[in-house]
């Protein structure tokens, strides 16, 4: 009985220190209340109003170059109005003062979808972040959810095919490497045959001029011999012709 109540008691401490830890304690502020930081985040939400119309278009710009801050405030917040349609009011809105800064919450009511907007101060009461988001329905997210699984399966399963097809056409590389090497060597052969046909032409050509040479020699000769010369000095064969017998 005693161990049942030791582990009850146990339990019941768990509990209550979580309780405990749920439990906000706000610090007391001298420069800021409560009342006057939801003040600002009201007046934040305005000013996210008025500069993302084109009224104060120019303001916007010279707003984003002066302040990191708030140039991202205003993408958040035309982000979150897209699906959050018209601005009609703030439904809920919270402080907390802390020693380091002050938190501010507000839900703000659109015509499609409530948005949370958080606004972060720091020690001196300056903004160092304003982010505004959506609040979906649980079927809302669900789809989304299918929606971005379907999208990743989908160009995983196109990524294979890619890679598939890539690899099938491996196949083929050694049959056009085998046509190439087919036709290299023929037209090679063909370039060889050239130049030895080339050459013997040449050969035959030397050798022909050759012989004319030696019967010119020959038929010099005998003339000379014929008319009793002792040289061919002065002999001119000018034509060659056979005689048939």
């Amino acid at each position: 009985m005693k161990k049942w109540l030791l582990i009850l008691g146990m339990i019941t401490c768990i509990l209550g220190m979580g309780a405990c830890g749920d439990e906000q304690t706000d610090y007391e502020r001298d420069d800021i209340t409560k009342e006057e930081a939801m003040d600002i985040g009201e007046q934040v939400v305005e000013m996210m109003i008025a500069f993302c119309s084109d009224e104060y278009k120019d303001y916007r710009a010279q707003l984003e170059e002066q302040s990191a801050v708030y140039a991202a405030a205003l993408s958040s917040w035309e982000s979150a109005q897209a699906d959050m349609g018209e601005y009609i009011g703030v439904l809920e809105k919270s402080a907390q003062l802390r020693e380091d800064g002050v938190t501010i919450n507000l839900k703000l009511d659109g015509s499609d979808h409530d948005a949370n907007m958080e606004i972060i101060l720091d020690d001196k009461l300056a903004e160092t972040s304003i982010t505004t988001n959506v609040e979906y329905s649980a079927g809302e997210l669900m789809q989304k959810a299918g929606l971005n699984t379907l999208l990743g399966m989908g160009t995983v399963f196109v990524i294979l095919i890619l890679i598939s097809v890539i690899i099938s056409c491996f196949n083929f590389i050694p049959k056009i490497q085998a046509a190439l090497s087919k036709k290299q060597p023929q037209a090679g052969k063909e370039a060889m045959e050239a130049k030895v046909e080339n050459a013997i032409a040449q050969i035959v050509e030397k050798e022909e001029l050759s012989d004319d040479l030696e019967l010119v020699a020959v038929i010099a000769a005998a003339v000379a011999a014929s008319e009793g010369a002792v040289s061919t000095d002065g002999f001119v064969v000018r034509s060659i012709r056979k005689r048939k017998f």
